[in-house]
Parts: structure tokens; sequence; C-alpha cells
């Protein structure tokens, strides 16, 4: 006896996917489109059971991924990762993976100018860690390279003492020094670069202080 359609209801919590029973007993749920195209007492053979249910888990993974994507920019990897952890096999990720970037929403060049550009208003840091950041999200090295190509090591080191500059006021030379270079050194910046940055900064600390 092939498998019959016995209710189709709108999820409480997501208006546009809904779920399908089969003989009395929830098989599947499907986006609001597909729902239009069938009806109670349908009989289905297994293997439109089958697209359907893939339809309609393929449809699922799409809504969680632009809702993930909604939230910043990611890397393509970052996505794939996210999708594996909610229980989607490898062909529903890739053709999910497939369709965003075919729609823009998945651009691991625009992310990676994203993170760079990012990082440099709120957490300035080298472009060593930058390119350690970079390879952690999944980015190809050529993409790597060529979002750093041009960045000035010291003024980005510059910019992340210009946030703390205000707390290191008043102290002395010593205790001056060795807080702007422990800073400098977690974010990723050369010896030389730091040193530069730090006499400059002690120099302005002077200057406003004077």
């Amino acid at each position: 006896m092939a498998p019959t359609i016995t209710a189709l209801r709108v999820q409480k919590r997501n208006r546009e996917r809904v779920n399908v029973y089969l003989d009395g007993e929830y098989a599947f749920a499907v986006n609001i489109l597909t729902a239009a195209r069938l009806k109670r007492g349908q009989e289905l053979t297994e293997e439109e059971v089958a697209r359907l249910r893939q339809e309609g888990e393929r449809d699922l993974a799409y809504q969680r991924a632009v809702r993930f994507l909604g939230y910043r920019p990611r890397s393509r990897q970052e996505l794939i990762r996210y999708l594996r952890e909610k229980g989607y096999e490898a062909d529903v990720i890739e053709s999910t993976v497939a369709r965003l970037e075919a729609q823009g929403f998945l651009d691991d060049q625009a992310f990676a100018r994203f993170w760079v550009e990012n990082r440099g208003r709120f957490r300035p840091r080298s472009a060593r860690a930058l390119r350690q950041e970079l390879r952690e999200k999944g980015i190809e090295p050529a993409i790597i390279e060529q979002v750093l190509a041009g960045l000035d090591g010291e003024a980005l080191a510059w910019a992340a003492v210009t946030q703390r500059l205000a707390r290191w006021k008043g102290l002395p030379w010593e205790a001056f020094e060795k807080k702007v270079m422990g800073y400098l050194a977690r974010r990723g910046f050369d010896y030389q670069v730091a040193r530069t940055v730090c006499q400059r900064a002690w120099e302005t600390v002077q200057d406003e202080e004077s």
C-alpha cells in the first residue's frame, strides 16, 4: 500500500515550513511552496517520499545557513563546519554551499577583506596574526596574501596602541615599556616594530603631560 498524506501542518516556530504526515505519523517537513503542491489523501511512491524528504532537508539547511551568515560574514569553511555540527550529510552541505556561492552570499575573498578591515577598526593586530587567523578560517593562501598585501605593520601597531594609550598614562618608563611591548607582542608584532611604536607612544604621552 502506497504511503498516503494524512495531514499537512504549518510549523509553529517556522511558518515557512510544513510538517507532512503519512498514514497518521510525522514523516518529514517541506517548505511552504512545496507543500502547496501536496494535499491530504494524496498517495506517494517511495521515490517521491525520498525526494520530498531530501528537498525538505536541503531547504532547512539553506535556511539555517542564511541565518548563520546573517550574524556576520563567514568563510566557506566556517559554514561547512557549522552545517556538519548540525548533522547534515556531505551532499546536502555541498549543495547548500554551492547555492550560496552562486548567489554571492558566500565569498572567501570578500570575507577575508571584511576580517582584515574589521580587525583594523576594532582590534588591530599584525599581518602575521591576521594571516594565522585567516588560515584558521580556511581561507586559501593566495587569497590571504592578496588581502594582506600592502598592510603597514607600523601603522597597525600604532592603531593598536592608541586604543590603550590612555590606560598607560602616568606610568614610569619601565612600566610603560613593559605594558606596550607585551601588548604588541601578544598581537603578533615583531620586536623592531613594537620598539619603534613604543618609543613613539612614550613621546606622545610625555608631550601631552608637559
